[in-house]
């Protein structure tokens, strides 16, 4: 019985960590689509967040009210208010500040910054609440996959930006508030269904990024709306799948997978968007590249071999 056990619990950590995987694959088709929609329209950056958040939250109150989880979601909020907050608030500034970091710095450092900060930030939070040094085998994974966070980005995706400084500390921002809306997630995902707390997340985060988004396009005098069918239809797979579901899926793996380990699962997002530039946009995949992959992949797996439990708080 011992042994069945363990192996339900490998299975039921294998299966967190592919969901948490499944949401890094997802967000690496955000750049593509975001570079389709501006190409296709005038939106602003900000505009866009703000009907990708709305889209992401219309579409989970449609699965709650089918799966009936009303009263989830209502229960949910009564017992973590602060932190469903506190999620939907880090939510929305890992992806503005994200933004910031992309156009003052270029995407190469943007995304090395804020992707490779994370895991190493979570690994040192981790370290101080333990009261303990990291052990050898979380410093390799962590290192491995920011090194090869590093090797990938070396493809060279966009320019450098005119602001890097600035746009080095936006990055830092941005990795430190996934970070913690990782580990605040974990912790509430302990207990409640993933939908709900999805929801709860995209509902706070639209309360900021709608009206944020509104009011800087009145005010520089940006479009606000899509003027045909494609530019809407990339608006919706933008707030659809790139975050309600993959929002879902992530709080889902959370429920198995520890924080720390899901920053590592997610650089499977730089990895994604690469085969994508090779596979369907005729760009080379460099040695560097090539490497890179295999490294996060490698630090991925090895996550798979040593699955940490996630602590609830």
């Amino acid at each position: 019985m011992k042994v069945e056990a363990g192996e339900a619990r490998r299975e039921g950590r294998g299966r967190g960590l592919a969901l948490v995987c499944g949401a890094g694959v997802i967000w690496g088709t955000i750049g593509p689509a975001v570079g389709v929609v501006h190409e296709r329209s005038m939106l602003s950056v900000l505009t866009m967040s703000g009907w990708r958040a709305l889209a992401a939250l219309v579409t989970l109150a449609v699965v709650v009210l089918i799966r009936g989880q009303f009263a989830a979601c209502v229960a949910l909020v009564r017992a973590h208010p602060t932190r469903i907050l506190g999620m939907g608030a880090l939510t929305t500034a890992f992806q503005l500040l994200f933004f910031v970091a992309v156009l003052a710095a270029g995407v190469s450092v943007a995304t090395v910054v804020a992707l490779g900060s994370a895991p190493v930030l979570l690994l040192l939070l981790h370290s101080v609440q333990r009261r303990r040094v990291p052990g050898t085998a979380q410093l390799v994974t962590v290192s491995m996959g920011v090194a090869g966070l590093l090797l990938v980005s070396l493809i060279g995706v966009g320019t450098a930006g005119s602001a890097p400084t600035l746009g080095v500390l936006a990055a830092l921002g941005s990795g430190a508030a996934f970070a913690l809306s990782a580990e605040v997630g974990s912790s509430v995902s302990q207990g409640h269904d993933a939908v709900p707390v999805a929801t709860g997340t995209m509902a706070v985060a639209a309360l900021i990024m709608v009206p944020a988004g509104v009011t800087v396009g009145l005010v520089r005098g940006d479009s606000l709306v899509a003027t045909d069918a494609a530019t809407w239809a990339g608006l919706a797979y933008l707030g659809v799948v790139t975050m309600a579901l993959a929002y879902v899926l992530l709080f889902a793996g959370l429920r198995t997978t520890a924080s720390g380990s899901a920053a590592v699962a997610t650089l499977l997002e730089p990895v994604t968007a690469v085969a994508i530039a090779v596979l369907l946009l005729g760009e080379t995949l460099t040695l560097a590249g090539s490497v890179g992959s295999l490294l996060i992949l490698a630090a991925i797996g090895s996550l798979g071999l040593r699955q940490e439990v996630p602590e609830v708080h």
